[in-house]
């Protein structure tokens, strides 16, 4: 079976600060001790079956302590990072096309769904979506309150939201990026383009999917959304185009 091709952006011992994209393909993948991929991204949704060994994950959806069972669920141009611990881990990656509420859940034989796939993909797929239990991601420290918070407002003031934490801005910033990969600011970014991918198909005027979102203007918004799909909203509404 094939692998997912991460080969190209894996380091051991220092996290990547730059996002880059990762092709997905269908198989097992095995990560070595204390493996550090840096924040990328994939265009596709999947989902990510624990088989052995744990990690950490800090994506879009908040961070999640994964270990053999646990199933991560990642919808299309969504990013993260993930940090291996010192026994390494292995993951079963399958084709993902429900829509994603929760991105965390566990499955009581992950093994089974795994042999099931060297026979047949969809069927291990079907059978992962029809045993798979969903839990919300775990709130670990004030950084996973604050991606929350800017799931849920994206245009929620920063500034205010450290004051209000009792932090200094300066230190929201740098840790957030420690444990995200990424700034607060460039996160909200990411989740008002996010927001809008959901959206633009739904028929609504682009001008008004920009405002909704929390664009400063027309220009903006589809600078973002070309960056996150490499397409314009309008060709991404007209996918037959």
């Amino acid at each position: 079976m094939n692998a997912l091709d991460l080969a190209h952006g894996r380091q051991k011992g220092a996290a990547m600060t730059c996002e880059w994209v990762a092709r997905t393909e269908i198989g097992r993948l095995r990560h070595q001790a204390c493996e550090q991929l840096g924040r990328h991204r994939h265009d596709v949704a999947f989902a990510a079956v624990v088989l052995a060994g744990n990690y950490l994950e800090a994506g879009d959806r908040g961070r999640m302590h994964v270990r053999p069972g646990d199933v991560i669920l990642h919808g299309a141009y969504e990013s993260h990072l993930d940090q291996v611990n010192r026994i390494g881990a292995e993951v079963l990656v399958l084709p993902w096309r429900a829509p994603v509420s929760m991105p965390l859940g566990s499955v009581r034989d992950p093994d089974a769904i795994a042999r099931l796939a060297e026979r047949d993909v969809c069927a291990a797929a079907a059978r992962l979506e029809s045993e798979l239990e969903l839990r919300p991601a775990q709130t670990l420290d004030w950084p996973d309150r604050l991606a929350e918070d800017l799931r849920r407002d994206p245009g929620l003031a920063l500034d205010r939201w450290a004051i209000g934490a009792g932090l200094r801005p300066e230190s929201v910033s740098r840790g957030f990026r420690r444990a995200y990969g990424i700034t607060p600011a460039a996160f909200r970014a990411r989740i008002r383009t996010l927001h809008a991918l959901a959206q633009v198909t739904s028929g609504r005027p682009l001008a008004q999917v920009a405002i909704d979102c929390g664009f400063a203007d027309q220009a903006h918004f589809t600078r973002s959304f070309r960056s996150l799909t490499g397409t314009s909203p309008s060709r991404w509404a007209r996918p037959s185009d």
